[in-house]
């Protein structure tokens, strides 16, 4: 009994929506017959009782059989390219298939898009045939970065007369990624990357014996004279002695991403300056060889990231890139109120390079920002000025000037500290840094 009335529940809906779905030039013709049988009972006219069937039952008609024709359409999405920087442009390429054996009607398309990336595109495409295919496209773009669904790609099916309408949706949904801006930086020489890969190397020399030496094989470029003969033999390929190690340099990002060190919102706010800060700074930083880390005041880091954060290169720098930048693009404010979490993290091992971009500090967070260039062999700090970043002008001012008494604390303690105002270059920024850090150099070298 339970599968006959489920049957008639499931036909008694399928009525109701093709009924739902009736333009309003269906429910004109249907309201028109209706007035005209009754009107033809009335006055006794055969004719017009007819004529007034037939306006009434064409639109249930055209209802009926949109409703049972079954189109056998598959629709698809491709991103070109599916993480793009904040303020770029994304291509997105819809594709429509007739798997069926019958010519589709007219289809109108949908895409559901939220309204950061722009207004949702519509498209109408005409008569399919049997096995054909049709491509639209249309363009997203969005200043604030994050994780923003696409999807799912609605169908309208209409009839030729155009007395009804139904929409149908594919369950399918894609994401695109917008990621913080990458400004390029410089190569320049920054205190403590001295370690490993970069500018400076120091590598660590291997068993040199002629029986503790560590093979490997043999790639195009290597010195024929490290060609170890006994190992060839042995594997029956081409092996040269691995006579140095590489040690590889490290750097860590510090992101400050408590709520209350920055003031206002918005993609030219200053925490987004600060994310887009850190985004090139990692990017720089893996391009250039080093183990870099991502570290936020709450003492997290990225998920997956080895102990010495993510290395690599050619490929698998680019994917540790990607990972980084997807986890900026989704970074939000902390309700922390300090950087201790930060610290207890840092003051675990040698960081090398010590990379923060910091909000705005008080005395006691200056002072334990201060006590984390201990556990570096540099440290660089962009400390953002709160009075030029701030929206609108306090009436009362400051008493003296809090920013560079900041700055000077930090200085003290070993840092390169560099105030940024609003609207700063991180590459002017990197190149002052590096300024300032060879001037501390220079008076050090005199002082001695």
């Amino acid at each position: 009994m339970s599968a006959p009335a489920e049957a008639d529940r499931e036909e008694a809906g399928g009525i109701r929506t093709a009924l739902a779905g009736l333009t309003t030039r269906g429910r004109s013709f249907l309201a028109a017959g209706i007035a005209a049988v009754i009107c033809a009972y009335i006055l006794g006219q055969a004719d017009l009782r007819r004529v007034g069937l037939l306006l009434a039952v064409l639109p249930l008609i055209c209802a009926t059989v949109l409703y049972r024709t079954r189109y056998r359409v598959a629709g698809s999405r491709r991103l070109s390219p599916a993480r793009v920087p904040a303020g770029s442009e994304a291509r997105v390429h819809l594709r429509m298939d007739n798997v069926s054996r019958l010519p589709t009607g007219l289809l109108m398309l949908q895409d559901r898009v939220p309204y950061v990336l722009g207004p949702r595109p519509r498209f109408v495409l005409d008569r399919v045939e049997p096995g054909g295919r049709r491509e639209v496209s249309y363009r997203v773009r969005s200043d604030l970065r994050g994780r923003y669904p696409l999807g799912p790609l609605q169908l309208r099916l209409t009839d030729p007369f155009g007395m009804c309408e139904l929409t149908r949706a594919f369950s399918t949904f894609d994401t695109l990624t917008v990621v913080p801006r990458v400004e390029p930086l410089p190569p320049i020489r920054i205190g403590g990357e001295a370690k490993g890969y970069g500018d400076g190397r120091q590598r660590s020399l291997a068993l040199a014996g002629e029986d503790d030496v560590i093979p490997r094989g043999y790639r195009h470029g290597d010195d024929l004279r490290r060609v170890h003969w006994r190992s060839t033999a042995r594997y029956g390929e081409l092996m040269v002695r691995r006579e140095e190690q590489p040690q590889r340099a490290r750097c860590t990002v510090l992101l400050d991403t408590r709520g209350g060190a920055y003031e206002g919102a918005g993609p030219d706010s200053a925490f987004e300056w600060a994310v887009s800060g850190a985004a090139s700074v990692l990017v720089h930083m893996l391009e250039r060889g080093f183990s870099v880390r991502l570290l936020t005041d709450t003492g997290s880091s990225v998920p997956g990231e080895g102990a010495d954060g993510f290395a690599g290169f050619g490929q698998e720098s680019a994917e540790a890139a990607g990972l980084l930048m997807d986890t900026l693009a989704v970074i939000d404010h902390s309700d922390g109120t300090g950087l201790s979490r930060a610290y207890d993290v840092l003051r675990g091992g040698n960081e090398g390079l010590l990379v923060a971009f910091l909000g705005d500090l008080d005395e006691e967070q200056t002072t334990t920002a201060a006590k984390m260039r201990q556990r570096s062999g540099g440290a660089v700090a962009f400390v953002l000025d709160p009075d030029t970043w701030v929206r609108e002008p306090t009436d009362v001012p400051a008493p003296g000037n809090a920013h560079e008494e900041r700055l000077r604390m930090l200085r003290e303690a070993g840092w390169t500290a560099v105030g940024v105002e609003r609207g700063a270059s991180v590459a002017e920024l990197w190149r002052q840094a590096d300024r300032e850090r060879t001037g501390l150099a220079a008076l050090g070298g005199e002082a001695r």
